[in-house]
């Protein structure tokens, strides 16, 4: 049952043989390299791209990443979902799950798995319903799906002009090109369904409308090797897919500092340090909790930060029914560790972005930010109406001696305020690569003099690992 093309050459084959003039594929399933005398005449439309991880509602862990409990069982039978579910939670055990999608569910009804991962578009086109368990969907970019993942591919022979023309018609050019870019990357690695290669591509546009794509991958070199993480961007797709397939084969690992302490155990090390990379870290500011009575009572909290998170929920305030939006996925993450979840995560590493978006959302309603102590304040300043605002500092950034600093190929500064406690004491070498986390982060490296600053995609680890393999 190994191979390119095991779950589509029957159907193909009475194509060949005119016993039927159309058939209907799951995109990520046909072989990159199509079939003599065979051609994809259209593709539908994207339903849902993410993977879907379902979970027995006795086996959920909130707390944990992914919400599965401490070595839970999970099937599935994907090299590419296997390395990236053990990458995040390695103390998992996976098994082979096999049979179709009803056929799937039901095994992990029968407590036979305590979670199994599915496509989100196969429960979706199907319309299964899953409420008697719980559901995590995962983001593409970062945990990245199949080539095609959500796409059906409407197949005809190559010289069937009558049913091409009816296809057209159908067809959606703007999810053809962004998916052609996804299996032509994936066919440069003449790699079959096993190999544990996930891309993802979107296409965006700026302020002027001009087109650009952005392309996320997550390649293993053996299936049971930690995955790379990858962020591409281009405005001229036409050779992109070869270029970004080079990048991800000639990988060379360098040395990497941040601006935070880092253990040998977390994510970050453990993702670089499978790779070949030398890793140290420092912080050069460190955070002191400031007292603070009875908070205001709000129909929002936002948080920009998990120490904002950790400094105001360690005083064990009453939130009420108040909605909680967050700056990113790992203060999302923070927000979960005290047993709340975020009802709106600001993904963009533009705060002001994030900030107009918030604020839309939020509409008239009042909003309270625990907040550090000098807060450049940048999502409040995105509200019309400043009576909304209501701010609460619960912490105050302190700067630390910076010395012993290695002189690292690559320094990731993670605040203004590292950024700032850094050019107190050091200068960066013209050689090294900077990467920046967020647009204020970059803005005082800019005012320090660096000219060429790689922002990270996302404030989360992936983002920081998609900055540091990209480059």
């Amino acid at each position: 049952m190994q191979g390119q093309g095991f779950f589509t050459k029957e159907i193909e084959d009475a194509l060949l043989n005119k016993e039927i003039d159309m058939a209907v594929h799951s995109y990520k399933d046909l072989p990159t390299t199509p079939v003599k005398g065979l051609m994809v005449a259209a593709v539908s439309y994207r339903e849902d791209p993410t993977e879907l991880i379902l979970i027995n509602k006795d086996c959920v862990d909130n707390k944990m990443k992914l919400g599965l409990k401490k070595k839970a069982l999970v099937g599935t039978s994907s090299a590419r979902r296997r390395v990236q579910l053990l990458a995040f939670r390695p103390d998992i055990k996976i098994e082979d799950l096999r049979g179709n999608v009803p056929t799937r569910i039901q095994k992990l009804r029968d407590k036979k798995y305590d979670a199994i991962v599915l496509a989100s578009a196969a429960v979706e086109r199907l319309g299964i319903d899953v409420s008697e368990f719980h559901s995590e969907k995962l983001s593409p970019h970062e945990f990245v799906p199949a080539p095609a993942q959500g796409v059906l591919a409407l197949q005809t022979r190559v010289g069937d002009k009558e049913v091409q023309k009816v296809l057209q018609k159908i067809n959606h050019p703007e999810v053809e090109e962004v998916v052609a870019i996804e299996r032509k990357i994936f066919n440069l690695f003449r790699g079959g369904c096993n190999l544990p290669l996930g891309i993802y591509c979107e296409r965006h546009s700026d302020d002027e409308d001009k087109p650009y794509f952005k392309a996320w991958a997550a390649y293993s070199t053996a299936n049971d090797a930690f995955p790379r993480y990858y962020c591409f961007e281009t405005r001229k797709p036409e050779s992109w897919p070869e270029k970004v397939a080079d990048k991800i084969k000639t990988n060379k690992p360098v040395s990497v500092f941040i601006t935070r302490d880092v253990r040998d155990d977390d994510f970050f090390s453990r993702a670089l340090k499978a790779s070949g990379y030398k890793v140290s870290g420092k912080a050069f500011i460190e955070f002191k909790p400031i007292a603070f009575g009875r908070p205001h009572t709000a129909d929002w909290i936002f948080f920009s930060s998990k120490h904002a998170v950790k400094y105001f929920f360690e005083h064990k305030p009453d939130v009420m029914k108040s909605k909680i939006g967050v700056m990113g996925k790992a203060t999302a993450a923070a927000v979960r560790q005290y047993g709340h979840r975020a009802d709106f995560i600001g993904y963009s590493t533009d705060t002001r972005l994030t900030g107009k978006q918030f604020a839309s959302l939020v509409k008239s309603g009042s909003v309270l930010f625990p907040q550090a102590k000098d807060s450049m304040r940048t999502v409040q300043q995105q509200f019309v109406n400043k009576y909304q605002v209501r701010d609460l500092v619960v912490y105050e950034t302190l700067q630390k001696p910076v010395d012993d600093t290695p002189d690292a190929d690559i320094m990731l500064f993670t605040s203004p305020s590292n950024v700032e406690a850094f050019f107190e004491k050091k200068e960066l070498n013209p050689k090294q690569k900077i990467i920046a986390m967020g647009d204020a982060t970059a803005h005082v490296l800019k005012q320090g003099g660096v000219a060429s600053i790689y922002l990270v995609p996302s404030f989360d680890e992936i983002g920081l690992l998609q900055a540091i393999f990209s480059m």
